[in-house]
């Protein structure tokens, strides 16, 4: 009987299989870690999607910004978003930025460019 063992006593055509699994394998690995998002950190204010400018003059649902960030999340299903002075971005984090609402922040986490949603890795203060 024959080894099948690649490469030993001129039998390397047994398992070209192998090899071109392993390959694949290999190559199917390096594509998806290069398409994984990077960690990113962004600096904004936490607010509500409802005053997603964090303009809470027309809303006025408590005597602080804060107070109407969190009364629109509460009481009328908005969300907590980070507006970064241009842009908005959709938190998966929905009880951390209840603690840092109407606050500047540094939110870091990888962010989905197509529906501008940052997936948390950890939210503080902005210094």
């Amino acid at each position: 009987m024959g080894s099948r063992q690649c490469a030993v006593g001129g039998r390397w055509q047994a398992c070209r299989w192998q090899v071109r699994f392993a390959v694949a394998a290999l190559a199917l690995i390096s594509l998806s870690a290069a398409q994984a998002p990077k960690t990113q950190t962004f600096v904004g204010t936490i607010t509500d999607n409802m005053c997603a400018r964090a303009n809470h003059s027309q809303m006025q649902m408590g005597p602080t910004d804060a107070d109407c960030v969190k009364a629109c999340v509460a009481a009328h299903g908005a969300t907590y978003v980070l507006y970064d002075g241009t842009n908005v971005y959709e938190l998966s984090d929905q009880k951390t930025p209840e603690a840092f609402a109407a606050q500047r922040v540094r939110v870091v986490g990888t962010l989905d460019a197509k529906t501008k949603k940052i997936t948390v890795t950890s939210i503080s203060a902005a210094k």
